[in-house]
């Protein structure tokens, strides 16, 4: 069974996580390498940088050695001269290295964010079962954040910082290779801490980004759900189990920043310590002659550049360790491969498009319960234009079908044809360009009611839309609301009526002239006025193309020229409504409760009202 994306995360952060951080980094370098000149600009303005910084010490040691003199006092004023000439050059190239990195920085989070939407965009329905929007979200956003220190200013300090370590080693050697074995002994005994202590934040670094992806995923669940909440007065338990959340965030996040404290502690203790020994050993050279004062100058600020960069390095150590566990976990994201892909080379469905649908013994489980087959060797053909009504108890397999018919999933056995074609073998855009799916609970987005019934097709016209929605019944309430077509609908419709988010899905479904049309429960949301003006609707729409239409309430299917009946799973029965009322199955005890139960509640209204 396919594991959820916490659960992965989860497991992915025990001993395997400190090796493959780093490697989660190199992985997203192709993001890096798509912007040479800026990466080219960074780094000349780093070398310009580091350049300018190790000059300082060789001026220092002139002016030292040569500058105090009363033969040469005036050259004096030639170094410090030359230090702010090494001063403005040093300005200008940290001013252009932060402009360059933060740039680049930002281009690649940003091109980071888009390729990991479209990773989701384009992942199988199988995949969302089981994910949490909010710690999705999370990835985009924070993990991302994360990232773009690593790639931008981290990464520019980290090269910077490397460069000044190796240039100040090389001009250690060249002042007095004496002094700088010393030196080199002791870096190893920096170095293994460095290491060994890395792993560590890296680590809780990742458990601090899982607790924060499990509060966000926690507070965008309930916010979405606002009004239950509030309805049931969960308010404050709510928001206690989400301080709960954020506090277990800050234990991981004050856990992970007391592990970089100590590396720092430890790192910066022994770098300088290591220093005092070398220019205690160096004030030695000096007082017996063999070194002069000005190199023992040049030889020492050297080292304090060295042990400096080192020093930074070791907290960018940690930020890149930290952002590690964020590469991490948007790696994960990005190696889950979709459930449902296009063949290598599709099969083009036939044109003009017929709408005929087949199924042939198809068995079907969702991959979220393996074990619990929804379809039992389901078999079945629906001709071009036919309309074709789907009824049985809950959890019959009714939605299912649609689920498999624009290919949300593919089934375990069996084939699913459209005019002829295994929808397998077909390119799922195209074939689903040919599907419109009404379903019982209608999605509308946070965008006008023009561009919801557009949503899919956004060259239509403003004429098409309103088209549109005078054929599914909406014209007339769109144009009452304040701002008419432009009215924004509120997230996921919350602005609207039940009704009329339906009528507008309706209208999305009509706008596209799909040849096949699903409706699931289509008018289950209207009152009976509104319901009769939609079926009216309908009716027009479903003569000019292939319809299947899925019915708890029976009395919608009276009229249909076939209905099929499925009980968990399994065609039982298929007929009209008479010949299946004959039959005395399953349709035929399902319409004597529903009728049965109607005419009773009818019979009670009637009687509350007399009295």
């Amino acid at each position: 069974m396919k594991k959820s994306l916490s659960s992965a995360a989860k497991d992915a952060s025990n001993d395997k996580d400190a090796k493959t951080a780093p490697r989660a980094l190199v992985r997203l370098l192709p993001y890096l390498a798509r912007y040479k000149p800026l990466i080219i600009a960074a780094l000349v303005a780093i070398a310009m940088a580091a350049g300018a910084t190790l000059a300082v010490p060789l001026a220092i040691r002139r002016m030292i050695d040569f500058g105090f003199t009363s033969d040469s006092a005036g050259l004096v004023h030639t170094y410090f001269a030359g230090l702010i000439g090494v001063a403005a050059v040093l300005a200008l190239a940290s001013g252009s290295r932060f402009f360059f990195v933060t740039i680049l920085g930002e281009r690649i989070v940003a091109d980071l964010r888009n390729g990991v939407f479209r990773h989701l965009c384009q992942l199988d329905a199988g995949f969302f079962d089981t994910a949490r929007t909010g710690e999705l979200l999370s990835r985009l956003t924070a993990d991302t954040t994360q990232i773009k220190a690593a790639f931008g200013a981290t990464a520019a300090l980290a090269l910077r910082n490397f460069v000044l370590f190796i240039g100040a080693i090389g001009m250690m050697v060249y002042t007095s290779p004496k002094l700088s074995a010393a030196v080199l002994v002791a870096i190893p005994v920096i170095v293994l801490p460095l290491v060994a202590l890395g792993r560590m934040v890296r680590k809780r670094s990742r458990a601090a980004q899982d607790s924060l992806a499990e509060a966000s995923s926690y507070a965008a669940e309930n916010i979405s759900a606002v009004r239950v909440m509030q309805a049931f007065g969960a308010q404050s338990a709510t928001a206690a189990k989400f301080a709960a959340a954020v506090e277990d965030a800050y234990k991981a996040a004050r856990l992970a920043a007391a592990s970089r404290a100590r590396l720092t502690i430890i790192v910066i203790f022994l770098v300088f310590a290591s220093i005092v020994g070398v220019l205690w050993f160096g004030a030695q050279e000096v007082l017996s002659g063999r070194m002069s004062g000005g190199f023992l100058s040049q030889f020492v600020l050297y080292a304090i550049l060295a042990a400096g960069a080192l020093g930074e390095l070791s907290n960018v150590w940690g930020e890149v360790t930290a952002a590690g566990g964020a590469a991490g976990r948007i790696s994960e994201l990005l190696d889950i491969k979709p459930a449902i892909l296009a063949p290598a080379r599709p099969v083009p469905l036939p044109e003009p498009p017929r709408g005929e649908i087949g199924f042939e013994e198809v068995n079907f489980a969702y991959p979220a319960r393996p074990d619990q087959s929804a379809l039992h060797g389901l078999s079945f053909a629906i001709g071009a234009g036919e309309t074709v009504a789907v009824v049985g108890p809950s959890g019959a397999g009714k939605s299912t079908i649609f689920q498999l018919l624009a290919r949300f999933y593919d089934p375990v056995s069996g084939r699913i044809l459209l005019d002829g074609v295994d929808v397998k073998t077909a390119d799922p855009a195209d074939l689903r360009r040919r599907i419109k799916i009404v379903p019982q609970d209608p999605v509308i987005f946070s965008c006008s009611v023009a561009d919801n019934i557009r949503y899919g097709d956004w060259q239509a016209s403003e004429e098409a839309v309103r088209q549109a929605a005078q054929r599914a019944a909406a014209d007339e309430f769109i144009r009452a609301l304040p701002d008419g077509y432009a009215t924004l609908a509120g997230e996921r419709g919350v602005t609207l009526s039940g009704g009329q988010r339906q009528r507008i899905a309706i209208a999305r479904a009509i706008l596209e002239n799909a040849p096949v049309l699903l409706l699931d429960e289509a008018t289950s949301a209207l009152d009976s006025e509104n319901e009769l003006l939609v079926q009216a609707a309908l009716e027009k729409v479903m003569a000019e193309r292939t319809t299947i239409v899925i019915a708890h309430r029976l009395a919608t299917v009276i009229g249909a020229k076939r209905i099929l009946v499925l009980d968990n799973g399994r065609l039982v029965e298929e007929g009209t409504h008479q010949s299946l009322l004959a039959k005395g199955g399953l349709y035929a005890r399902l319409a004597k409760l529903q009728f049965e139960k109607g005419a009773e509640i009818q019979k009670t209204g009637r009687a509350a009202a007399a009295e």
